[in-house]
């Protein structure tokens, strides 16, 4: 039995959550909406981020199992249906992941040779030694996985969302003017939502606020899950949205648009920031800052999901062999299938001719499969507010099961509209390859969607352990 040292506190479940989900990666994409950040910002909160954030909490403290949406999904329609939503959030991490891999090659490139980050070999190199070393440190155990993804929050992530958010009020009360029109009129706030253009830029932002629920899938290890983790959830709902408007909202303020590069991302527009305060020395610091929130958001990722896919194989979904842990209590045999996988498919852009295309369509397959989880996810929650009413949820939506519909429907339809933008090829994507495009978008979502059916039908009773 595990004494209360080896349990996951208030604190580092926030830090874990935090590392999942809140992220500057994303701040000078939407720095470009300008003023419309805040509509999307809002719509992506209200419609998204915050009835996942709601369902998540009823349900973890529903059903507080380490398992996070396996279990919730197996409780609601059965073992097939809990495994296939687990294998999709899985999936998601498995394809998302290696854009974040890439990121801290890139941060890396910045602070020594930024030329470097247009060099295959360094960026699959970076891509590997990180990820290697990650799952090693995974495998060690949960304290150690904790440490990293909250030295890489608070360090890589809330101190330089901080600074850009500090920065850009002392610059608007010294008098300077604003890069953008901050006059709060109709015209101003609205974006034209006519245009499939401006929608594509609303599943960014849901983008931006994906994973919220993952760490529920440590709540077998945390203290008091019941009353922690709504607690936790409520302040990443906070800090997320803080950080993403706020500090978008400043880089906006302070830089120029057209100085604004979305391809070479946050450092770009870090080191465009701090040149108006005259701090450019710096920039290599922040850089370094940079590639730790990264390090401690992949740490996140890679021992989030995989605990789940751990509690469905014990459940019989996957062969004995996979369903082992090591002496620190992780499924260490897990862990290297993921990093195998994340390897052959990172690896495999770099290989392609167009590398832009690649990642586009993987982006949209991912997001794809994981609005597809959160659908599940939602229907589970519905469904066990009348099958299981008798299980006590120590938080619980408000508005008995009215308030639950109301939530769970505006995050349907919000899925809903994610999945009708998704399809569409973003205006980058060469004209000749867009039938190229929705074939193998729709051909491998398809495939992925059908991986967790034929491996649960060729399952053997031997694989379930008996308790």
């Amino acid at each position: 039995m595990k004494n209360k040292s080896h349990k996951i506190s208030l604190f580092t479940l926030i830090m874990i959550s935090s590392a999942l989900t809140v992220s500057i990666r994303n701040l000078p994409t939407e720095a470009e909406t300008g003023m419309h950040m805040i509509f999307f910002a809002l719509v992506a909160a209200i419609g998204f981020f915050i009835p996942v954030a709601l369902v998540s909490a009823e349900l973890a403290t529903g059903w507080p199992k380490q398992g996070g949406i396996y279990v919730w999904v197996k409780e609601a329609f059965g073992d097939r249906w809990g495994f296939v939503s687990i294998w999709l959030q899985w999936t998601y991490m498995i394809i998302g992941i290696i854009s974040q891999l890439y990121f801290v090659g890139g941060s890396v490139a910045f602070i020594f040779a930024p030329q470097l980050a247009q060099s295959k070999i360094f960026l699959l190199t970076i891509m590997l030694v990180t990820l290697w070393i990650l799952t090693y440190f995974a495998s060690r155990g949960q304290q150690t996985s904790s440490l990293i993804s909250t030295i890489g929050f608070l360090g890589g992530v809330l101190f330089p969302g901080a600074l850009l958010i500090i920065l850009g009020i002392i610059y608007f009360a010294m008098g300077n003017p604003s890069q953008i029109n901050m006059s709060f009129n109709f015209k101003n706030l609205i974006p034209k939502l006519n245009q499939i253009t401006t929608l594509v830029l609303l599943v960014g932002f849901m983008r931006a606020f994906c994973g919220i629920e993952v760490s529920a899938g440590h709540a077998g290890e945390v203290e008091n899950p019941k009353k922690n983790y709504p607690i936790a959830l409520l302040f990443v709902v906070i800090i997320g949205f803080l950080i993403n408007v706020l500090g978008s909202l400043s880089i906006a303020t302070v830089v120029p648009r057209k100085e604004i590069s979305l391809l070479a991302g946050i450092m770009e527009a870090f080191s465009a920031f701090l040149s108006k305060f005259n701090l450019s020395w710096s920039v290599p610091f922040i850089g370094i800052l940079v590639a730790c929130g990264a390090l401690g958001a992949i740490n996140s990722w890679l021992m989030g999901p995989v605990k789940g896919l751990l509690a469905s194989a014990k459940s019989g979904q996957l062969p004995p062999y996979f369903q082992k842990v090591n002496r620190n209590g992780t499924p260490q045999r897990l862990l290297i299938l993921q990093a195998i996988l994340i390897s052959l498919i990172g690896g495999s852009f770099l290989l392609l001719p167009n590398i832009n295309i690649a990642f586009w369509i993987s982006v949209a397959i991912a997001m794809l499969i994981y609005f597809t989880m959160y659908s599940m996810m939602f229907f589970a929650g519905l469904r066990l507010r009348y099958s299981e009413p008798k299980v006590r949820r120590t938080y619980k939506i408000p508005g008995e099961n009215f308030g639950i519909w109301i939530v769970s429907l505006i995050g349907l339809l919000t899925l809903l509209l994610g999945y009708i933008v998704a399809v569409f090829p973003p205006s980058e994507l060469p004209t000749g390859d867009i039938q190229v495009y929705e074939t193998v978008l729709i051909l491998g979502t398809i495939i992925i969607l059908a991986i967790p059916f034929i491996i649960y039908a060729l399952r053997k009773p031997n694989w379930k352990i008996k308790s």
